[in-house]
């Protein structure tokens, strides 16, 4: 990797000794940190690991309990993030900081906007964000509404809004979490062009083959603590793994032949609009049966979000059949579709998975909290909730490990998704839908996410698998089908899958099946 724009003589930032405390819990211990002039530099950890915890205290959110924060060589007291947005620090949150009904040009200039007069002058600060967007690659809708687009698109506001900020240093926390490998190849080239231009950048990221494509320096901790800091460049995917996680790390996935069963879900001739009502699913067709993994390979915007979105009662489709099990839930509630059998790991945690304010343990039977043995004339049976909570936690390892009655929003965003994959997958519906699930997880937690996506299919369940991550759509999938346009355009065996072949196909180019 070039860096002739790195300057190790010059420290942007020095974090020394940093020790953060939530009661009796340690979530940093005595980390140490130094980032240089023109450098990326990757912080690798496991859900829950306190990357994002130490950034939270160099952005202002969070007082660290002891140690000492350098910028520029100056020591300071980073109180709120409008003294680190003073010291020329931004910070790209994991889970947005968005205004959902506003523009995306809005939510950009929000706080900085420019005036004419006494009034604002909201066409200079569209073309300012046309600008800057131009300028960096990252093309958005500048005047759709942030609840209409994307989670790829709203990652890509984030990134804009600290760009337009003018940081010198700028937190990307899991930026390309939600982003398509294209989109991943461009992000990577956006963060060389800010460092060439004297930017720093520092990264948390689970992705180790980023960290390898981007990073220069890499910081791990594992469990609160300081592990050490490696040059990107001595050190393998394997090694930075198992420095992670504190062992093996595994990344095949033992999948044993099986013959697929009868059609679960069967999806005819679907037609559905997008936010701005502009039709995007065109005629598509789609099948997943017992027993195996259909992966959907795509490049964002071409109807995947649309598509489970209809499947899963949350929109309507405006012409097609959906059948589960032979059960009619074409634009029939969640509701119905839950009790036809459907199971959905959604794309946004947590705007469609959990219910931020409610405990751990009522987020994991949110849909069955009538059931028995979770309720009894009417009542909660408080015991058999606590009982099955306990239960998932240890199995899905989710951290820490007694979060039973914590709110699910206090949990790290990898433990978050962990919740929302234990539900269900213990639900144990006929067809499960995955939408990107190892979203923001560590190498560790993709490995067991894995194994219960596979478990389903060997059970004999039916699981749809929609994922940007082509590496999981390729090792997990029986079938691949390739959408492009509003429509599956290709189809190819999971076996014999080639990378550069299926991105030809996302890109509406090769095509066969």
């Amino acid at each position: 990797m070039a860096r002739e724009h790195l300057d190790l003589s010059t420290n942007v930032v020095e974090m020394r000794n940093i020790v953060k405390k939530f009661g009796d819990f340690t979530a940093n211990d005595g980390i140490n940190l130094t980032v240089h002039k023109g450098e990326i530099h990757a912080i690798l950890g496991e859900n829950g690991a306190g990357k994002s915890t130490l950034m939270n205290q160099l952005y202002g959110l969070y007082k660290p309990t002891s140690g000492e924060i350098f910028v520029n060589g100056k020591r300071l007291d980073m109180n709120t993030p409008r003294d680190a947005i003073d010291a020329g620090i931004g910070m790209v949150h994991q889970h947005f900081m968005l205004v959902q009904p506003f523009t995306v040009t809005e939510n950009i200039v929000l706080g900085t906007e420019p005036r004419k007069g006494i009034r604002l002058d909201m066409a200079e600060a569209r073309k300012n964000v046309v600008e800057i967007s131009e300028k960096y690659g990252l093309s958005i809708d500048p005047d759709a509404k942030i609840e209409d687009i994307s989670v790829g698109m709203q990652q890509r506001v984030e990134i804009l809004k600290a760009l337009y900020r003018g940081a010198d240093v700028l937190i990307l926390d899991e930026p390309t979490a939600s982003l398509t490998p294209q989109e991943i190849v461009e992000l990577i080239d956006i963060m060389h062009n800010l460092t060439a231009d004297g930017k720093s950048i520092i990264l948390i990221t689970h992705k180790l083959k980023e960290i390898k494509e981007s990073a220069d320096f890499c910081t791990i901790i594992r469990l609160g603590k300081y592990i050490g800091t490696v040059d990107v460049e001595t050190v393998n995917e394997d090694q930075l793994a198992s420095m992670m996680v504190g062992r093996q790390v595994t990344f095949q996935v033992d999948k044993p032949e099986q013959e697929p069963g009868d059609v679960v879900l069967d999806v005819r001739d679907l037609h559905g609009v997008d936010y701005r009502n502009v039709e995007i699913l065109r005629g598509l067709n789609l099948q997943v049966r017992k027993g195996e993994i259909v992966g959907i390979a795509g490049i964002d915007g071409n109807g995947q979000t649309e598509l489970v979105e209809i499947i899963t009662g949350l929109r309507k489709g405006t012409k097609g059949s959906i059948t589960v099990g032979g059960v009619d839930i074409f634009n029939k509630s969640p509701r119905t579709g839950f009790e036809a059998g459907v199971s959905s790991i959604p794309a946004d945690r947590q705007k469609h998975g959990l219910v931020l304010d409610f405990s751990v343990e009522e987020n994991l039977i949110l849909q069955n909290y009538k059931d028995a043995p979770f309720s009894k004339g009417g009542l909660l049976q408080r015991d058999a909730i606590r009982s099955f909570a306990t239960d998932a936690i240890k199995k899905y390892d989710i951290r820490p490990g007694d979060c039973e009655e914590r709110p699910a929003g206090t949990l790290s965003g990898g433990n978050q998704q962990k919740v929302i994959i234990a539900r269900e997958v213990e639900n144990d519906k006929e067809l499960l839908i995955a939408v990107n699930p190892t979203r923001g997880l560590d190498v560790g937690a993709i490995e067991y996410v894995h194994k219960y996506i596979v478990e389903q299919r060997n059970k004999g369940k039916a699981v749809l698998l929609v994922s940007f991550e082509l590496d999981e759509i390729m090792s997990l999938s029986d079938r691949i089908d390739v959408i492009y346009a509003g429509q599956i355009v290709s189809e190819v065996a999971g076996r014999d899958a080639d990378e550069n072949e299926l991105g030809l196909m996302m890109a509406g180019g090769k095509q066969h099946g």
